[in-house]
């Protein structure tokens, strides 16, 4: 790593050179959304979903070159780490039957993925983190066969340098003792410990702004209803550990930058916007650049020649600013356009608890943007953060605060107020009756419960304690158990406990 490190300064000049190349795309994407450059097409959905390989030990499973090689799917690719795969869904509208042809693609897809691992004595594990995971899996050697990626976890220690800091302290389970997780790390892997469910939505410019404030207020209660990633190294944690987990992981900041109040990468944001060129010139202004490669483009000929340009830098630039809701440019049959990418949820448990998930996002999201008054001219920005990690760490007995109504449990909050929202936005995108009910009854059901994939993983590994079984053996029989129950498609709030 320390080659790769010198070797990245033998040109001084190429992180000045990207940074005029991004300055140069801002310019010309003002100018685009100015002269109304971008696709005016109907919304449409699509989703990534990370996905984790494990062996029948249980245990993390470094092969994803071979299992993707088996599959030969362009819709699969690497992750950071050799037990990360990920899946991408080729985009759809929003309304009528497509929620509901997503779930069966999905299903298909992920059929496929483990018909292919199973070849390697293999299993996809669609889960927010592997519970049995050591630091032995955090080796440099286990980063995926990418230059990307050793390029990004050697630009990211070299801007910080020194080691990363995990420091997170857990949720009791049901003994009261509170655990605490303190580790030094020499490579980004631990961030790879945590799969997400990504899910995008395309929105005109103008619908841009709302789209995402209101993708900030609904991020508190959407972890906290949807957690998955309760343990890691040992430790009960976070019911949504992934959240303070990529933000340690991936810190380019030492405490003297903390402490100065630079900001994060991994980064919520700080205040509410009217443009989505707020985002990006914040991202050009606040970050140095990671992975600098320049393209021969430019997109100033380019758009003057009545061509939509690639703005390479941009984008580049844009991928290693890890906003929870992050602004997306892309360019799709030489048509620009603009999406929202909300990166808070973890993968699973079920095909049919994401697809639940989703339906709630897109729902809620409509709701609070055709609302008669704006939510967030109500709200803090500061309120809205404050119960994304509230929900990511306490789950359904976090206390989240809503305009109006002030502080209440997540369960009250989406049964009284998020759940009809979801309803009626979903109507309006005119989401077909059957998808509407069926998506939107499993999070009913889940906030009667009060299950979640974390609370269920929790309460499992308290009811071995009790039978006697120490730590490591726990999360082993948790997660074999919590896989058989992956495969019978129910939803985690029908889930029974093990015996």
């Amino acid at each position: 790593m320390g080659d790769a490190k010198r070797s990245g300064l033998r040109d001084l000049g190429v992180r000045q050179r990207f940074r005029r190349k991004v300055q140069q795309c801002l310019e010309v994407l003002e100018r685009m959304l100015a002269e109304d450059g971008f696709a005016r097409s109907e919304k449409s959905i699509g989703l990534e979903l990370e996905l984790n390989l494990v062996d029948h030990k249980m245990r993390p499973a470094m092969n994803n070159d071979l299992v993707l090689s088996t599959l030969n799917d362009s819709l699969f690719t690497t992750e950071v780490s050799q037990h990360n795969i990920e899946l991408n869904v080729a985009p759809r509208p929003l309304a009528g039957n497509n929620f509901l042809d997503l779930e069966k693609d999905l299903n298909h897809n992920l059929r496929n993925a483990s018909t292919a691992a199973s070849e390697s004595g293999t299993l996809v594990a669609m889960i927010g983190m592997i519970p049995t995971l050591t630091t032995a899996d955090f080796d440099i050697k286990w980063l995926s066969n990418d230059a990307r990626y050793t390029q990004l976890n050697d630009q990211i220690f070299h801007l910080r340098g020194e080691d990363t800091v995990l420091s997170i302290e857990g949720r009791p389970l049901g003994d009261g003792h509170q655990e605490k997780l303190k580790r030094q790390n020499q490579t980004i892997l631990p961030e790879a410990a945590g799969t997400s469910l990504q899910l995008h939505l395309q929105v005109t410019p103008e619908e841009f702004a709302n789209h995402w404030n209101a993708a900030q207020c609904l991020a508190g209660p959407q972890v906290a209803i949807a957690g998955n990633s309760p343990f890691l190294l040992n430790k009960a944690l976070w019911h949504e550990t992934r959240i303070p987990l990529f933000l340690q992981a991936t810190d380019t900041r030492s405490e003297e930058l903390r402490n100065q109040g630079v900001r994060p990468r991994v980064w919520f944001g700080e205040r509410w916007i009217n443009s989505p060129l707020e985002l990006f010139e914040e991202n050009s202004r606040y970050f140095p650049g990671l992975l600098t490669d320049l393209d021969g483009e430019d997109p100033v000929e380019s758009w003057d020649a009545g061509k939509a340009p690639v703005l390479n830098e941009l984008c580049l630039h844009n991928s290693t600013i890890w906003r929870w809701n992050r602004p997306v440019y892309d360019v799709m049959d030489g048509v620009a356009h603009l999406r929202i990418e909300n990166r808070v949820l973890p993968a699973g448990p079920t095909v049919l608890d994401m697809m639940a998930n989703a339906a709630f996002f897109y729902g809620a999201q409509r709701g609070l943007v055709e609302a008669d008054r704006p939510l967030w001219t109500e709200m803090s920005f500061s309120a809205a953060e404050e119960n994304l990690y509230a929900g990511a760490r306490d789950g359904f007995d976090a206390q989240l605060y809503w305009p109006k109504i002030g502080w209440l449990k997540p369960d009250e909050l989406v049964l009284r107020i998020l759940l009809p929202l979801a309803h009626e936005g979903l109507r309006r995108a005119e989401v077909s009756d059957e998808a509407r009910e069926r998506y939107l009854g499993v999070i009913e059901k889940r906030c009667l419960t009060r299950r979640t994939g974390s609370s269920w993983q929790r309460e499992n590994v308290t009811r071995a304690k009790e039978l006697g079984l120490d730590r490591e053996t726990a999360l082993t029989t948790m997660l074999a158990n919590y896989l058989e129950l992956v495969d019978t498609g129910e939803p985690v709030h029908a889930w029974p406990l093990a015996a």
